[in-house]
């Protein structure tokens, strides 16, 4: 039920933010339009725990500033490597461990390594992600497991 009644709030929010219009009547049109919508969810029965992941919101005001800050680190890496006349690159191909327990979560940290500048994942396997990245740096970075503890984090114990 929580699910349902965060589908339909998420969903009046996102019609708000798009009409930008607060008259009564069409605030009432828009809570009825949300719910019906997450009625007709509930009986595709499409609103589940990875469809609509409600419960990984609150831990996000952690996990994405952290992960923006990785990626601007990232980004000036690069940078430099770009810069560099000499272009010191050492591309390699390696396997990580990837500790979470639902599919959300794996989601959560294979796009994290693939938005880090430097990194990108290839494969997500059971337990495990495929990863390649431009230098030795970034991968130590990934098999450090820092960004493999955070998205267990923010997946929870789901």
């Amino acid at each position: 039920m929580l699910r349902k009644l965060g589908l339909a709030l998420t969903l009046f929010a996102f019609w708000l933010l798009l009409s930008g219009i607060y008259e009564p009547l069409l605030l009432s049109l828009g809570v009825v339009s949300s719910l019906f919508v997450a009625g007709i969810a509930h009986r595709m029965d499409v609103v589940d725990h990875e469809g609509f992941p409600i419960h990984i919101g609150p831990k996000g005001i952690t996990y994405w500033p952290w992960l923006i800050w990785e990626i601007i680190k990232a980004n000036i890496d690069v940078a430099l490597i770009i810069i560099k006349p000499d272009l010191e690159i050492s591309p390699i191909m390696f396997r990580a461990e990837a500790s979470q327990k639902t599919e959300v979560g794996q989601v959560i940290y294979a796009n994290s390594i693939t938005l880090t500048p430097g990194t990108v994942t290839v494969g997500v396997n059971e337990g495990t992600v495929d990863v390649h990245a431009l230098t030795i740096g970034a991968a130590d970075e990934v098999i450090s497991g820092r960004m493999d503890r955070r998205a267990c984090q923010m997946e929870g114990d789901s």
